[in-house]
């Protein structure tokens, strides 16, 4: 019989579907690299989040034994070594579509609250204030929206944008050039993107290319004012420079919702006024968590039963033998 073992919470739902196809399921939570490096040769795949770190370690003694795939549940799979998992014939698969609205949803409302300071108004009056002039906002409607990365996310927060009348542009150098015209969004290149929007938000993974990709030279390119987003992956965006762009008044305001480090250490970071920070939230809703559950749960099953693979992020067609 194949187990799976699911190392971060999932689903009820997700549980019972792979149980109900004769595969046993072990929950062990939070578990370090020496406890994972144990288990790995016993399970013939992991189901995983955020919480654990993959390693090599990890991987090479899974290898050893029974392990032939990781299904995460969520997008970003950089806390998986990818490249030793392929090395060693492992598969990787994201869940790319379970998390999408919900992610997209939370962007929005950092992007609203980087524009009209609500929380700062309701902090007012919960301490007892009725205070009218300190918190006047300015509307979304006729800004420019500019997006890094135009996946499932993007697409979502562009759609609502352009009904909020922002002028939407992108920069994705992997999607068709017909794309941009089918979804009605400009297609622009990093440098316009920089230096003409009022908003900017990351929606890419977090990958050597990608880390720090915005930090002090490219907030220096950017309009005064500008407001910074970030629900995709911590390390995109330098903090320190983030910091220092906002008490210069350069950014005007960042909504927040991933970091370099989880809990994040940059405290002058988190606590500045102008920064709206949120616990890495983007899939916290009741709809999401179930979605991403059931669909690495169907994906596991499709690999272990039939051995199709579906959504692998580190370049494998099949499962080892």
């Amino acid at each position: 019989m194949a187990k799976v073992l699911v190392t971060d919470e999932v689903s009820e739902k997700a549980l019972d579907l792979i149980k109900s196809e004769g595969i046993e399921v072990d929950v062990l939570l939070k578990k370090n690299e020496e406890e994972l490096t144990l288990l790995a040769p016993n399970y013939d795949a992991f189901v995983i989040r955020s919480g654990v770190k993959i390693t090599k370690k990890v991987l090479e003694a899974g290898a050893k034994g029974k392990l032939k795939i990781i299904g995460r549940a969520g997008v970003g799979v950089d806390n998986v070594d990818k490249e030793t998992a392929r090395e060693l014939g492992i598969v990787v698969e994201n869940t790319p579509f379970g998390n999408t609205n919900a992610a997209a949803e939370q962007t929005l409302a950092l992007m609203m609250l980087c524009a009209r300071p609500t929380y700062l108004a309701c902090k007012s009056m919960k301490e007892g204030k009725w205070d009218r002039k300190s918190f006047e906002g300015t509307e979304l409607k006729a800004k420019t929206l500019g997006l890094i990365g135009f996946g499932n996310v993007g697409k979502k927060v562009a759609k609502v944008a352009q009904s909020m009348e922002m002028n939407v542009i992108v920069y994705d150098p992997f999607l068709p050039e017909e794309k941009f015209k089918e979804l009605g969004v400009k297609k622009a290149e990093l440098e316009e993107i920089y230096t003409t929007s009022d908003y900017i938000t990351v929606h890419v993974p977090l990958t050597q290319t990608t880390r720090n990709m915005i930090s002090e030279e490219q907030f220096k390119k950017m309009k005064d004012g500008v407001r910074i987003l970030n629900v995709a992956r911590g390390g995109v965006i330098n903090e320190e420079a983030l910091l220092k762009a906002l008490n210069s008044k350069k950014v005007a305001a960042a909504g927040l919702d991933v970091y370099n480090e989880e809990p994040p250490l940059n405290k002058e970071l988190i606590m500045h006024e102008k920064v709206t920070c949120t616990p890495h939230l983007g899939a916290s809703t009741i709809e999401a968590q179930e979605n991403v559950g059931i669909e690495v749960a169907e994906q596991i099953v499709l690999a272990l039963k039939k051995g199709e693979i579906k959504n692998c992020v580190n370049g494998l067609t099949k499962l080892k033998e």
